[in-house]
């Protein structure tokens, strides 16, 4: 019962009903003031900063967000009673996970206060202010000088919350509650294969705009050879305005007005001078989308993406994708989930130039939009994806809201991102029926929001004997099929027989091999002629196996290896060779490759170079 209790008192303090909100796509160009830094913080384990302990509201003695200076109203008030001091808590730099606050945050599961003031020189007169964080793991509550401005649900994606009444001319206190607790009903639900890292862990802005400003705008290539735009403007006078698409390399200028809802959507054939963005020439220009006095900008490539029968089709022509999955987590031995560019392009030119990659799998959720402008610029094909993951609430209403929203968040922010082709809504989740409605509903959200880029889920796929069939019925409802295969790490195989086996489908359709692989510690090594488990030349065998059953799979358009580099995750505690790390990775946490790196470096350069 009690348990009971503490789950409706987190739901109602963070419902996922309150999601929706602005967008402010492209934020991360707009000019703001970052909040990013010196933020201090203070453990809240029995959650005193939400409820008095009989329940109901929250004591003075305990409430973190309160529009005061605990030291100051004690000095003047010796009787005032305070369990906490904000102003004198540690202080933590973020972005980046609590993990790396303290040693005693190692595990630490709940909810955390962080707090620091900024300045407003003067309020502006007919102007908005929205603060935007690109992520807080899980939930947030946001208070602006003692108010409440909103709360999130979902620790992976966008979110921007109007602070426009909220503000005062000169010092202005911001306080966030974030708890990183989840529960059945969350998504993902509480068990993963991956470090939870709660916290604040993408950058922070305020943001000032007109009344009325461009909130949303994307822009596309289709396969009709057409540029087709849509702008929504938010505010008194969305409606009935004049907007604009301008790509002034191209000399293209595309105008309308708005409807009744503030949006617009128009179209004009492509000019010719258009380079199409590619791994091999990752072309991107700068496009403004305006109206009402507003401009939004951003960084755009153009290219199509298609399926026709069993082949992936990029600007018309099939293509192999050469690729990999990456966790959300920088190299090193304490990662606390903050990707910088520089973080970012570490990772992913181990992918694009070490491995001769042109595709990335970002697992198991929306991954900053550090790492997709990064994939845009370095020509990396990526696969985005929700963390629809195991044993989902499939027959909870608010669980498939949460996902719908997530969805929605997603693909608003990144579908402007030439670079990713995929938009997966699930990984390895059991098949039953109140699963297929639930991942058939997130299916027609992707398409309606994004109709210009692939569906795709990683399934498990059945097997009988020496046989493996694609026999999950979602098959049908997707563009591009993907499996994950662990034949000879999680099965009793013996490598020397992993190649022989045959994969089927019943639907015709290109398939990926969205993971695959096996743990080794960099360093241990095993020379035996049946190398042990966890040694690197385990691993190295059994991708030369695994990838020699990938070559005989004829509706094969891709590899995900399962992993780029070793992450954390509490479920992996064997002493000797995890110590809380998947030891999944072609790279150790710290970017040492493993043997296996260089068999999988020169397939890829073999099926690159056409050998």
């Amino acid at each position: 019962m009690v348990k009971l209790l503490r789950i409706l008192l987190i739901l109602l303090l963070f419902p996922a009903a309150a999601n929706a909100g602005p967008a402010l796509t492209a934020a991360d160009l707009r000019t703001s003031q970052s909040l990013d830094g010196a933020w201090h913080w203070s453990v809240d384990p029995y959650r005193d900063g939400l409820s008095g302990f009989h329940g109901g509201g929250v004591g003075s003695s305990s409430n973190r967000y309160a529009d005061i200076v605990q030291a100051d109203v004690a000095r003047d008030n010796p009787t005032a009673l305070f369990e906490f001091d904000m102003q004198r808590s540690p202080v933590a730099y973020l972005p980046g996970a609590w993990i790396g606050h303290s040693a005693e945050m190692r595990y630490y599961n709940g909810l955390v206060w962080y707090q620091r003031t900024f300045e407003v020189p003067a309020l502006q007169p007919g102007k908005r202010s929205f603060l935007r964080f690109g992520a807080v793991d899980y939930s947030a509550a946001v208070y602006v000088n003692g108010k409440l401005a909103g709360k999130h649900l979902g620790g992976f994606t966008p979110f921007a919350l109007e602070v426009t009444g909220l503000l005062r001319a000169g010092t202005n206190q911001i306080t966030v509650g974030v708890d990183s607790e989840r529960h059945d009903a969350d998504v993902p639900p509480p068990v993963t294969d991956w470090e939870n890292y709660g916290g604040i862990t993408r950058s922070v802005l305020l943001i000032t705009v007109s009344e009325t400003y461009v909130d949303d705008g994307w822009v596309r290539l289709g396969t009709d050879g057409r540029i087709t735009a849509g702008i929504r403007l938010d505010g008194a006078h969305a409606n009935d305005a004049p907007v604009a698409l301008r790509i002034p390399a191209l000399g293209l200028v595309l105008e309308g007005k708005t409807d009744a809802n503030g949006r617009w959507t128009g179209s004009i054939a492509a000019p010719r001078k258009l380079a199409r963005w590619s791994p091999e020439s990752p072309t991107l220009y700068d496009v403004s989308f305006e109206g009402a006095g507003d401009t939004m900008k951003d960084r755009v490539g153009f290219r199509t993406i298609e399926v026709k029968g069993e082949d992936i089709l990029l600007n018309g022509k099939s293509i192999f994708l050469r690729g990999i999955c990456l966790h959300e987590e920088e190299l090193g031995d304490n990662p606390v989930r903050a990707i910088t560019p520089a973080a970012a392009r570490a990772l992913l030119t181990e992918v694009r130039d070490g491995l001769h990659g042109n595709f990335v799998r970002l697992a198991h959720y929306p991954h900053s939009e550090v790492m997709t402008r990064m994939a845009d610029e370095l020509g990396l094909l990526v696969w985005s994806e929700v963390p629809v993951y195991w044993r989902v609430n499939w027959s909870n209403p608010d669980t498939l809201a949460t996902a719908r929203a997530m969805v929605r968040e997603s693909i608003t922010r990144d579908r402007n991102r030439a670079s990713i082709i995929l938009w997966s809504v699930a990984n390895e989740t059991p098949v039953n029926d109140a699963r297929n409605a639930f991942l058939r509903t997130l299916i027609g959200d992707v398409r309606s929001l994004d109709p210009s880029r692939l569906v795709t889920a990683a399934l498990l796929a059945g097997r009988q004997g020496n046989v493996q069939t694609i026999d999950d019925p979602l098959a049908a409802d997707l563009d591009v099929m993907a499996a994950n295969t662990y034949n000879g790490w999680y099965t009793p195989d013996p490598l020397a027989s992993v190649a022989a086996i045959e994969w089927r489908s019943p639907v015709r359709k290109p398939l990926i091999f969205s993971e695959f692989g096996a743990d080794a510690q960099a360093g241990y090594h095993d020379d035996a002629a049946a190398p042990h488990k966890f040694s690197e030349e385990f691993q190295a065998e059994y991708y030369r196996q695994t990838l020699a059953m990938a070559r005989r799979v004829p509706f094969l358009r891709g590899l995900a290896p399962w992993i780029l580099k070793d992450f954390r995750s509490p479920r992996r505690q064997h002493p000797v060779f995890q110590q809380g790390w998947n030891r999944k990775g072609l790279l150790s946490n710290t970017g040492q490759r493993k043997a296996a790196f260089f068999v999988l470096s020169d397939e890829y350069a073999r099926r690159r170079d056409g050998r």
